[in-house]
């Protein structure tokens, strides 16, 4: 909380949003967003009916099907960062926006053929219960509800300063009321509907996102006779960068930065806790494997989109003074000077090709992509603290459901209201990099630990604590100590850390960390630990006791 208050005090003294300012009042996209919020609400309620026990709160009663949750899990995973952020990031940037895109999808195959199938037959309602399998349940669920709730943070920073930008944009509302709004909506989400309600609104939101998307890209294509090269060579001639577009290596220099950025987002995927969750909302390993292969093409399709859209993004706006706000001396820097800040390209260029009508609906959308990334997030949050913490850690086994769902709803509350506080403290950042924050955590502790509890034999207690721990402090550490928040939020002049992302170093640390400290543990413990793996691994490649341990 000490923490949060010196961000909030170093935000406060911090210059005034670049790229800022306000649109006027758009009717069509103030109706639909309305329309979207009343029918969530709807949803929710009716959720909140049928969710009776914990196994419907956390996991939906393990009820949905394998194409329903490859739905969710792509809407859970194509986030604020994805449309907005990537798209912002290709129309400053050019070609290197794909590198976020890339990075984004290759995790997947990682997590169908390592992670999907052991996860669901080992696992309950969190990625906690699969860790601490045969290790000790206590000092595991509490390395891995830091984790969770670490990634939690960073994730859902990049999803308000998202939401607090469109809300601004489209109400010409104040940034901080328009967080505030974001917040009291998610929270409603959580509190009330849990797994089932925050399913339905995230594949209502992918079927419209990729409905949206795939118009806007359509618009933009047809406008070049369905001609790529020709709305490329127009790009290149209306950016202020001009050839330099086309090129790699304009938004990450240097190979350790680039390698260190492409392990963050290939391996942060297995470690994710919301992606992770929903895994146990199907009825069996098969079903989690066919959502994960249904989820990969979806998202695989979804990014190729962004492309089109951000460069789509460089022909129309960047010709049109209408999207733009002068800077100091009059003067409009056509990347930075864009309405709302180069976030929220994708959603003027729905303005350019569709008018106010598919602004508003690009707008809806955009904000239901927030609000269901945002529920999942903070119920993955709630559910590390209620059943990883409270319920095995501090009641150890001696509470009840309704007890443990409770706190649950609280601690939604109360991670709502410091997503409130990081979002207005972090306004200024593109929010796909401050995703890859959240994915360098993710990959640094909870995938390295995730992986080898259930892949390696000699994996101890100790070991996991000493790679997790080192993992999680060292990446959150070079996070803070980089330039992007040392310089660029924090104000001071020089960064620590030379690189923008950890993950390289930090990987490397909590892997080596769980392996020498694991081969050092020599008490009793450990050896039956060591000799427990076995049926473990039966268990985790059969699925055989799995089926019996959903239904207690």
């Amino acid at each position: 909380m000490i923490g949060a208050c010196g961000l909030l005090v170093s935000a406060l003294a911090a210059p005034a949003v670049e790229g800022g300012g306000k649109q006027g009042l758009n009717p069509a996209a103030i109706v639909m967003f309305f329309a979207f919020v009343l029918g969530t609400l709807y949803i929710t309620y009716r959720a909140a009916q049928g969710s009776k026990s914990a196994a419907d709160f956390y996991a939906a009663g393990g009820g949905i099907t394998g194409f329903q949750n490859g739905l969710a899990i792509a809407g859970d995973y194509m986030s604020a960062a994805s449309f907005l952020g990537i798209s912002g990031l290709v129309f400053a940037s050019g070609f290197d926006g794909l590198l976020y895109s890339i990075g984004f999808l290759v995790g997947w195959p990682i997590v169908l053929f390592l992670i999907a199938e052991r996860l669901r037959n080992l696992g309950k309602f969190t990625f906690a219960d699969v860790a601490s399998f045969r290790l000790d349940q206590t000092q595991i669920r509490i390395l891995s509800a830091t984790g969770t709730l670490v990634v939690v943070a960073f994730y859902l920073i990049a999803q308000m300063v998202g939401a607090g930008k469109l809300i601004e944009l489209l109400f010409g509302l104040d940034y901080l009321y328009a967080i505030v709004i974001v917040g009291a909506l998610m929270i409603v989400y959580v509190a009330f509907g849990g797994m089932k309600a925050t399913t339905w609104v995230q594949i209502i939101k992918a079927c419209l996102l990729l409905g949206g998307a795939t118009f806007m890209a359509l618009a933009v294509l047809w406008n070049f006779g369905f001609n790529p090269e020709a709305m490329f060579s127009e790009a290149v001639r209306t950016h202020p960068k001009g050839d330099a577009i086309m090129a790699p290596g304009g938004m990450v220099s240097d190979p350790v930065s680039t390698i260190s950025l492409g392990l963050a987002l290939m391996f942060g995927t297995a470690g994710l806790p919301h992606i992770l969750m929903r895994f146990f909302t199907v009825s069996d390993a098969q079903a989690a494997r066919k959502s994960v292969f249904y989820a990969t093409g979806f998202i695989a399709y979804f990014y190729i989109l962004t492309f089109i859209i951000g460069f789509g993004a460089i022909t129309f706006l960047m010709n049109d003074p209408s999207y733009y706000t002068a800077g100091a001396g009059g003067v409009v820097n056509k990347i930075t000077g864009l309405i709302g800040g180069t976030n929220m390209a994708a959603v003027h260029l729905a303005n350019a090709v569709g008018g106010g009508l598919f602004l508003g609906f690009i707008s809806a959308v955009a904000f239901a992509t927030i609000l269901a990334v945002v529920a999942g997030l903070t119920l993955s949050g709630a559910s590390a603290v209620s059943h990883d913490l409270y319920a095995e850690v501090i009641a150890r086994g001696r509470t009840n459901e309704r007890k443990e769902v409770n706190i649950s709803k609280i601690t939604a509350v109360v991670i709502g209201v410091v997503a409130i506080v990081l979002g207005y403290v972090f306004e200024n950042q593109n929010v796909a990099f401050m995703v890859g924050l959240a994915f360098a955590v993710a990959a640094s502790c909870n995938f390295p630990v995730l992986l080898m509890s259930t892949m390696w034999k000699g994996c101890t207690t100790f070991g996991a604590m000493v790679g997790g721990f080192a993992g999680l402090v060292s990446a959150v550490m070079m996070v803070v100590l980089s330039k992007a928040v040392w310089v660029q939020t924090f104000g001071f002049r020089e960064a620590w850390f030379p690189y923008d992302n950890p993950a390289l170093f930090s990987m490397t640390i909590a892997f080596v960390g769980i392996w020498m400290a694991s081969k050092a543990d020599s008490s009793q413990r450990a050896r039956d630990e060591v000799a427990s793996y076995d049926a473990q691994y039966v268990r985790s490649e059969t699925g055989i006791g799995a089926a019996s341990a959903h239904q207690h």
